[in-house]
């Protein structure tokens, strides 16, 4: 979730250098693997899409499927149809979509279960997820320094909450969540980058809604 601003010469430089260098591979290798799990002519809710980067790659492989997304602040120029949320409250009714989607959104909320039990709401069949996993010290400290470089000089607020294995399972049995997919095998970096920065600090995980 992000705005543009202006940014001083030190963030602006570490934005290009990012977008460069790790977002466009970032975005190609996610897109494949989220088209992987959406079924046949799903509608899709990118909830904290950004520009919409990474849903309309998703739809460029998937015609058959629809994209819209939120987002608390909003961009220019994005690549979906977006509209404003305040963080919280999805402005949709009840089983509105066939699935809602997070990409990198749910660590940055303060409760992680406040946020996915308002897509179970909206979300009719599925929720789909990409986020991290903090099981020590030194995946903390490497997931804060990739969230300020990815996100810092876009004036994105970051609030660390990044969830143990453990935890993500407690979120998603209090949101009644079943899991149908879960992996860490993501390869959003080349080597040597991905043995720092890859490991398995991140996941892709399809839930049902359980009836």
């Amino acid at each position: 979730m992000a705005t543009t601003s202006q940014t001083s010469w030190p963030l602006s430089w570490i934005s290009r250098w990012h977008h460069t260098f790790v977002f466009q591979r970032r975005a190609r290798v996610l897109a494949e693997m989220l088209d992987a799990q959406i079924a046949q002519g799903a509608s899709v809710l990118d909830i904290g899409c950004g520009d919409g980067t990474i849903s309309s790659l998703v739809a460029k492989l998937r015609p058959d499927i629809s994209v819209r997304g939120v987002e608390t602040l909003m961009r220019s120029g994005s690549h979906v149809e977006v509209q404003p949320f305040d963080g919280s409250t999805l402005p949709f009714a009840d089983s509105s979509f066939d699935v809602c989607l997070f990409v990198d959104v749910l660590h940055h909320s303060k409760d992680v279960s406040v946020l996915l039990r308002e897509a179970c709401r909206v979300a009719r069949s599925f929720v789909l997820i990409k986020d991290h996993l903090d099981e020590n010290f030194i995946d903390d400290v490497t997931l804060r320094i990739m969230d300020w470089v990815g996100n810092r000089p876009h004036g994105v607020h970051l609030t660390y909450n990044y969830q143990s294995r453990k935890q993500w399972a407690e979120h998603f049995s209090r949101c009644r969540l079943a899991e149908v997919s879960w992996t860490t095998q993501i390869p959003l970096y080349p080597l040597p980058f991905s043995l720092l920065v890859g490991r398995e600090l991140h996941f892709v995980s399809l839930l049902r809604k359980k009836k």
